[in-house]
């Protein structure tokens, strides 16, 4: 099993989950934090103190989130589509370059309209 960042993440970014991480696998992206597949040991200390409840398991993840078990993943791939393995987040480190799913995902709030009265 793997760890899974979903959307309400987005635009949030917290970072307590950076904090706690015992192998600094949960990288900051542009808009959100991804955690990298194999760098992660699965100890869940990120899941337990996120305070959006953005994180977890990947056999926990709804149907309408599917989509960011792949996209955990993007950053960290290759032009060849392959895993790199950039070996620990610091928070010295540029951000992650965001998938175009993330980057194109609603500001929350944007396109909401209210109800005529």
């Amino acid at each position: 099993m793997t760890l899974v960042i979903l959307s309400p993440c987005i635009d949030v970014k917290d970072g307590t989950c950076t904090e706690v991480c015992p192998v600094d696998c949960i990288y900051e992206g542009e808009r959100m934090f991804y955690i990298h597949p194999t760098e992660c040991i699965e100890c869940s200390l990120c899941e337990s103190i996120c305070p959006v409840d953005a994180i977890r398991y990947d056999d926990e993840v709804s149907p309408a989130d599917a989509q960011f078990l792949k996209l955990n993943g993007d950053p960290f791939r290759n032009a060849e589509g392959e895993l790199d393995q950039p070996g620990g987040w610091s928070r010295s480190d540029a951000p992650l370059k965001d998938p175009a799913a993330i980057r194109d995902f609603p500001v929350a709030g944007q396109g909401l309209t209210r109800a005529p009265r």
